[in-house]
């Protein structure tokens, strides 16, 4: 069974960081573009960042460049998300998706095959 877990959230002050990981259980990570996601509260789910199946590429929306940084550690089969300078517009719920169609920011695109159940951030002095 393919699976997904995020851990790392928490409450920091803003400007703080934060590292959210994505562990997968059932398959192997480095076969599959991983993308990140936001969902603040009463909000849509949102692209965040997204790295390609071979690493060869990331992306981020405009508003986290510069700030966040998406990685893979391969040897623990995660994805990891470093999230600095971190704002009040930047609290919600992290997911982590994996799929093979390639990088989207829409949430509800059937690229993304697997999620997983989330992390909560909240930034708050």
């Amino acid at each position: 069974q393919l699976q997904l877990v995020e851990s790392g959230g928490d409450l920091v002050q803003p400007g703080g960081s934060l590292r959210l990981s994505c562990a997968a259980s059932g398959f192997k990570l480095d076969f599959y573009y991983i993308g990140w996601f936001h969902q603040a509260p009463g909000k849509e789910r949102e692209g965040v960042s997204c790295i390609r199946a071979d690493g060869s590429s990331v992306t981020y929306v405009d508003s986290v460049k510069g700030r966040f940084t998406i990685s893979r550690d391969s040897a623990k089969n995660t994805v990891l998300l470093e999230m600095n300078s971190l704002k009040p517009e930047d609290a919600g719920i992290y997911y982590c998706a994996a799929g093979t169609m390639g990088c989207t920011e829409s949430a509800t695109s059937v690229r993304w095959r697997t999620w997983g159940q989330g992390t909560q951030v909240t930034v708050s002095s």
